[in-house]
């Protein structure tokens, strides 16, 4: 991956992002989380003034509102894949060389008829540090199955999970998770 910021292409300014400006990314928006600066799954006027301000000040790059929104959709987008990847399976081995999942073609194919836009991983994985920032920023406010939670359910997160497998939600409902 290119490790220069910003590419001009057809006129337009495309941001280039590099691990070590993904993982500066991906700190100030969990600090942001943590101060309160995000209501719901959107950040307030002021935690995007802060995001910007901060990514600026700690990688010299002033990227647009609009280039880190696009960042933090394009990350929710991979995060969620590898979730919906993973699923609730049991005994999947890990490929420590290839860092993948390493299962049978057969189980590879049956995932990707669910979840096609996981094709990438494959071949590749989130890095696994990535991933537990990933899952800090988007838990809670990314439905990722059946069992997903939202901050606008009208339930408590632990009352969610408590009554999880006392409850089967009717179709209409499981719809609103989705």
């Amino acid at each position: 991956m290119s490790t220069s910021a910003v590419e001009v292409s057809g006129g337009k300014v495309k941001a280039m992002w590099d691990k070590r400006l993904t993982k500066i990314f991906c700190d100030i928006y969990i600090k942001e989380i943590l101060k309160g600066n995000r209501s719901g799954t959107h950040f307030t006027k002021d935690g995007w003034l802060k995001i910007m301000t901060n990514f600026e000040k700690e990688t010299g790059k002033g990227f647009s509102q609009r280039q880190l929104k696009n960042r933090w959709d394009a990350l929710k987008k991979e995060w969620k894949a590898w979730k919906k990847l993973k699923g609730e399976d049991t005994g999947l081995g890990w490929n420590l060389i290839k860092r993948t999942v390493d299962a049978s073609d057969d189980w590879w194919e049956s995932r990707l008829q669910v979840v096609p836009e996981a094709q990438k991983f494959r071949t590749s994985d989130i890095d696994l540090e990535f991933e537990g920032k990933l899952d800090q920023m988007f838990m809670g406010i990314v439905a990722t199955g059946d069992k997903a939670w939202a901050p606008s359910s009208g339930t408590l997160w632990s009352d969610f999970f408590e009554n999880v497998n006392n409850e089967i939600p009717e179709k209409n409902e499981e719809e609103n998770f989705k």
